[in-house]
This record gives C-alpha cells, structure tokens and sequence, in this order.
C-alpha cells in the first residue's frame, strides 16, 4: 500500500526479458532496500527480487504488467517515480494507492496556468473513467492528486509548483502516456452498483434493495398497526 507521495526519482539501468515478463535493474537513493519489500515505480507495485547495493535494486515486471502499464515502454536511462511502501505510523499524505494500474492514459492537452501551475487533461479508456469523479483521488504515473473536472472520459488535473518540481509531471508534454489508477474506494462503490447499472432502475431492483410496491404496503400496514394500538 502507498500513498502517492513520490519520495526519490530513479533511473532504470537495465532491462532483460524472462519467461514470466521482463527483470528491471533500478537505481534508487535507498541503500537499505530489502528482498521482498515492496516499492512503486512510476505507480506500479513491484517486489524487490534482488538488493544489488549501491542503490540499486532488481524487480520481476510480469508480461501483464508490462502490457497494462508504461514500464514496456521504458529502458536504460529513463527516469521513474519512486515510492516506498506506507509503515504504520506513517503520514498519510495523499490517498490510498495500490500500485495496481487501471489504464494507461493520454495527456490531451497541458494548459500553463502561471506561477510554475499547470493543468493536464488525461483521457482514458471508458470503463475506469466510470470510477473518476470531481474533487475525487487519482493517481498517474503513482503521483496522488485531485481531480478538478471530468468531461466523460477526460479528466483534468492541476500540478502545483512543488509537484511539477519534484516529478516528471513538470515536464510531461500532450501525447505523453502516463499510468493510470482510479480510488480504490470508487471501485468498490462501482461494483456494489454494478449489477443496478449493467440492467437499469428496473422494478425488480428496486424490490431486492427493499423499494419495491409491497415493501411499501407493508410499511404502511406496519404503520397503521402501530397507530390502532396506540389508540
């Protein structure tokens, strides 16, 4: 679990591909990454396979994960956002992160808004901007923010100085594709309403969720018991 507060900018130095996917070398500012410890790069959660010293740490990228997310994309010299696994006690200053990416999105368009601000407008594919709602959590490339507009599947977002400062969203351009990962709470909330939405309000709903016309008959004879005894 994370928090979307990106803490280092890494650098990949190495790539092999594996019957599983692809092994990624990562140079890091850690130097006391353990084997097995969870670490988010670029927003996705990998496990750290190997501890090479030195800073540098070897993580297994399964082929689903190098196709659902940009870590494909990325070889020797490209720069990552890095996170460390939350500890308790720890600040909770973003939002819950799971590392598991949704979507990979599209920058459509950055607007500079002046004093180092900007805004980005990201479109992704249409079932997860289901899950994207104004002044919502979303997290891209691992980088926690709120969501200022949504326009069907587009969404904005506004970048602040310090975060265009500290992480590669400072310098992100249109045409960039960036990891993509909704608020775990609106994935549950969507799949609670799934069924409601898949069919409709039908009548039939409305009866399972204790709306239906005899819910109501009974509610009223309930109530007209109560009010003769009371008499």
């Amino acid at each position: 679990m994370f928090t979307g507060i990106v803490t280092a900018l890494g650098e990949i130095e190495a790539g092999a591909s594996t019957a599983a996917g692809a092994r990624l070398r990562i140079r890091t500012p850690w130097t006391d990454l353990v084997l097995g410890e969870s670490i988010a790069v670029d927003g996705v959660c990998l496990t750290v396979a190997r501890a090479a010293g030195g800073g540098s740490c070897e993580a297994d990228a399964s082929s689903e994960t190098l196709q659902k997310s940009t870590l494909g994309e990325r070889g020797p010299g490209d720069h990552v956002h890095l996170e460390r696994a939350l500890g308790a006690g720890d600040r909770l200053g973003g939002h819950f992160v799971t590392g598991h990416v949704d979507a990979v999105g599209a920058v459509a368009a950055v607007r500079e808004t002046g004093g180092g601000t900007r805004v980005l407008t990201v479109r992704i594919p249409e079932e997860p901007a289901a899950q994207v709602a104004p002044k919502g959590s979303i997290a891209l490339d691992g980088v926690s923010l709120t969501v200022n507009e949504v326009r069907g599947a587009e969404f904005d977002v506004m970048i602040v100085p310090h975060t265009a400062r500290t992480t590669k969203l400072g310098a992100v351009r249109e045409g960039a594709r960036v990891n993509v990962e909704t608020d775990v709470l609106a994935k549950y909330v969507e799949r609670a309403l799934g069924a409601g939405r898949r069919g409709g309000v039908t009548a039939e709903l409305l009866e399972r969720c204790g709306f239906g016309e005899s819910s109501q008959h009974s509610a009223v004879s309930s109530q007209s018991g109560r009010t003769r005894r009371s008499g």
